[in-house]
C-alpha cells in the first residue's frame, strides 16, 4: 500500500519511541523528532507548510515546559494533538493547555493506529484554516467579501461575470440575508460603469410620502422645509449603477415615478421643471414573490418587465453544503480579534449543529452568531453552545476509530455474503489472511463460516 508523503508531523517527546515512529513513516508521514519546546519553534516557520504535531506529554515535561510549548502551539497552519496519561489531567496546565491549543488528545497507552488516526484528523482541520485564510475571495466588495466553492455559489459567479458584461437591467432574487448587496456591487464593480457611482436605496425603509424625493430629488422650495435644493438618488448614480433593494416593498405612487425614468431615461425634481437626463443602469432585489405581487395588484407589471430583464437567484445558506464550515471559519478569521483568547476554531459538535441548523436569516444571521460566540468564548474552540446550536448538535459523536470500525464490519459481512460465509474466498477478496479474518470476525460478532472443504472455521 502507498501512502502519500508530503505532510510533515512534528513529533515532541522527550523520549521518542522508534515503533511509533516507524509506523508514522509508514502512514505516509515525514517525521520530525524534536525535544524541547525550543526545538519545536525553530521547526515551526510562518513560511513553512501546514503540518500537524505529536506533543507526548506523558514522557515528562514539567509545568514550565508547558508554559514554553504554549508560545510554540500559536499558529494556526500547526494540527496539535495531545498524548498523555489519565493522572496528568488532573494537572491544572496540562487541562489548559489541552483545552486551549489541541484539537484533540489520547490517554496513554493507546494503539499506534488510533494515534496516526487522530493525527490526520487534526492535520485536515489544520489545512482547512490554512486553505480559508490563504486563498483570496473569488468576489469582494468594499469591506465586505463573498466566498464558497459549491457549485450553486459557483454558478452564482458565472452568472454575475455574465450579466456584468451587458446594460440591461439586473432583477436579484433571494432570501432576507443571502448577500444580495453583495452581488449588485460584484456586478458593478466587474461591468464597464466600475469607475462610476454605486448608489443604493432601501426600498422598504423610507416612507411612502417621502420616497418621490428620495429617488428624483426637489427644487428650494418645492415644500415646507425645502431650504435648498437636493440632488435625488437616481441622480446621483448618474454615470454609474442605482441598487433599488427591497424593490418588493416599493409604494404604488412611486412604482409609476420610476417606471417613467426607466422609460424615458430622465427625471424631474419635485418643484422642477427642467427635465434632466440621467445614464444609469438599474439592478434591483427582493425577497418577496414579485410575480405573486403583480397577481395580487401590489406590483405593476409594466415595471416589473422593465425591472427583470436579467435574473440573478442568490442561494440560500442551507443549500450551500460545505460552504457553511468555509464560511463560519471565514467570519472567524475576521472578528476573533475581538476575544482577548486565540480563538482556533470550531469542535466538532458546533461543525455538525451548523450543517444540521435550517438557517432562515442566511449568511448574516451565521455572520451574528459567529461573532457572538467569538466573544463569549470560554475556550479555544467555539462549541455549538456558543453559537447558540446547542439542540442541533448530535447527542453522540463517532470518533474516527468508532467510524473505522462501521466500514470494516460493513466491508467483512458484505463479502461474507457475496461468498456464502466461505472464508477462504472472503479473506482473498480483502487482502487479508484467513486468521485476520476470523479475528475480525470474532471482534465484531459475526457467524463464524466454512472453508472449501465445508470445515467449520
Amino acid at each position: 500500500m502507498t501512502h502519500e508523503t508530503n505532510r510533515t508531523l512534528i513529533y515532541a517527546s522527550r523520549r521518542h519511541s522508534e515503533p511509533l515512529l516507524g509506523f508514522l513513516q509508514e502512514r505516509g508521514w515525514h517525521v520530525v523528532p524534536a525535544k524541547s519546546a525550543g526545538e519545536v519553534g525553530r521547526l515551526i516557520q510562518p513560511a513553512h507548510p501546514t503540518s500537524a504535531a505529536l506533543l507526548d506529554l506523558s514522557s515528562g515535561y514539567s509545568d514550565r515546559d508547558l508554559t514554553l510549548f504554549e508560545n510554540c502551539m500559536q499558529p494556526a497552519h500547526i494540527g496539535w494533538v495531545a498524548a498523555t496519561s489519565p493522572e496528568q489531567l488532573e494537572n491544572a496546565s496540562v487541562r489548559r493547555l489541552i483545552r486551549d491549543y489541541c484539537f484533540d488528545y489520547v490517554h496513554i497507552p493507546c494503539s499506534n493506529d488510533a494515534i496516526a488516526n487522530i493525527v490526520g484528523h487534526a492535520y485536515g482541520m489544520a489545512a482547512l484554516s490554512d486553505m480559508i485564510k490563504q486563498s483570496a475571495p473569488e468576489f469582494s466588495g468594499s469591506d465586505q467579501e463573498m466566498v464558497g466553492t459549491c457549485e450553486v455559489m459557483q454558478q452564482l459567479f458565472r452568472t454575475i461575470r455574465k450579466v456584468a458584461n451587458t446594460d440591461a437591467p439586473v432583477f436579484i432574487f433571494g432570501e432576507s440575508g443571502t448577500g444580495k448587496e453583495l452581488s449588485a456591487v460584484a456586478i458593478h464593480e466587474r461591468s464597464p460603469r466600475s469607475k462610476g457611482p454605486f448608489v443604493a436605496i432601501n426600498c422598504g425603509a423610507i416612507p411612502p410620502h417621502l420616497m418621490q424625493s428620495e429617488l428624483f430629488g426637489y427644487e428650494r422650495g418645492a415644500f415646507t422645509g425645502a431650504n435648498q435644493r437636493k440632488i435625488g438618488r437616481v441622480e446621483a448614480a448618474n454615470g454609474g449603477t442605482l441598487f433599488l433593494d427591497e424593490i418588493g416593498d416599493l409604494p404604488m405612487e412611486s412604482q409609476a415615478g420610476l417606471l417613467r425614468f426607466l422609460q424615458q431615461g430622465a427625471i424631474e425634481r419635485l418643484g422642477g421643471h427642467e427635465v434632466i437626463p440621467v445614464n444609469v443602469r438599474i439592478i434591483s432585489a427582493t425577497n418577496v414573490n414579485l410575480e405573486e405581487a403583480v397577481k395580487e395588484g401590489r406590483f405593476r407589471m409594466d415595471l416589473y418587465h422593465r425591472l427583470c430583464v436579467l435574473r440573478v437567484d442568490e442561494p440560500p445558506l442551507r443549500a450551500r453544503g460545505q460552504d457553511i464550515e468555509i464560511l463560519a471559519h471565514h467570519v472567524l478569521q475576521r472578528f476573533k480579534g475581538d476575544n482577548h483568547r486565540k480563538i482556533r476554531g470550531f469542535t466538532q459538535c458546533a461543525v455538525q449543529a451548523m450543517y444540521e441548523y435550517h438557517w432562515p436569516g442566511n449568511v448574516r444571521e451565521l455572520i451574528n452568531r459567529v461573532r457572538r460566540a467569538v466573544v463569549m468564548a470560554d475556550s479555544r474552540m467555539i462549541s455549538a453552545k456558543d453559537l447558540d446550536l446547542s439542540q442541533w448538535a448530535p447527542t453522540t459523536i463517532k470518533t474516527l476509530e468508532e467510524i473505522r470500525a462501521d466500514a470494516e464490519r460493513e466491508a467483512i459481512e458484505q463479502a461474507l455474503l457475496r461468498h456464502c460465509h466461505r472464508l477462504t474466498e472472503v479473506a482473498k477478496e480483502l487482502g487479508i489472511s484467513r486468521i485476520t479474518l476470523y479475528r475480525l470476525m470474532c471482534r465484531y460478532g459475526l457467524r463464524g463460516g466454512s472453508d472449501e472443504s465445508g470445515v467449520p472455521a
